[in-house]
């Protein structure tokens, strides 16, 4: 090889390295992530999974767009199952609710009474989920409102739009008040 050559393929070589270098230092600097959103689940029947409106407007959607606007990193997450009943939210709450939840949001809702259920077998069901997840120290919101016929649907089942709004205003000062502590 001639010494324009090797010149040559040195001043390349510098190049790229003047390129790589910097590069190489980046990929090895550490990386500051975001602190994870805390997790907020609310588990219930149709009304929280957001029968018979659009998703982003359900209750769980719009507390979360709520709670983000002030400021806060959190993801709602919607654990509702059409014509569940307490005793389905039971049997399913530590699958529904995973580790590393902060805040659960209960509502009970009505199907209990519905499909011929009791009101003690309810509220004995509700007790249990709050007693299981309070055991695994995560805080629990039963959100059991007496809903204004205005914020029903057609069936006087399902609650509007409107309806959800209304829960996600009554639920954003409770959920801000344990995220505050």
């Amino acid at each position: 090889m001639h010494v324009r050559h090797v010149r040559g393929l040195l001043n390349v070589f510098l190049l790229g390295m003047s390129v790589v270098t910097p590069l190489l230092i980046l990929m090895a600097a550490p990386v500051i992530a975001a602190p994870a959103p805390i997790n907020v689940v609310a588990i219930g029947a149709s009304n929280t999974s957001g029968w018979g409106v659009h998703l982003q407007d359900a209750y769980p959607a719009r507390l979360q767009a709520m709670l983000r606007a002030r400021g806060y990193n959190v993801r709602v997450r919607s654990a509702g199952v059409i014509l569940d009943t307490t005793a389905g939210m039971l049997r399913r709450i530590d699958t529904a609710v995973p580790n590393g939840t902060r805040v659960v949001i209960l509502q009970p809702g009505g199907n209990d009474l519905r499909f011929f259920g009791t009101r003690e077998r309810r509220t004995a069901n509700i007790d249990a989920m709050v007693a299981r997840l309070l055991s695994r120290k995560i805080e629990v919101i039963v959100f059991d409102p007496e809903i204004p016929s205005k914020y029903y649907q057609f069936d006087g089942i399902h609650i509007t739009a409107k309806g959800h709004a209304m829960f996600a205003t009554a639920l954003l000062p409770q959920v801000i008040a344990i995220l505050e502590r």
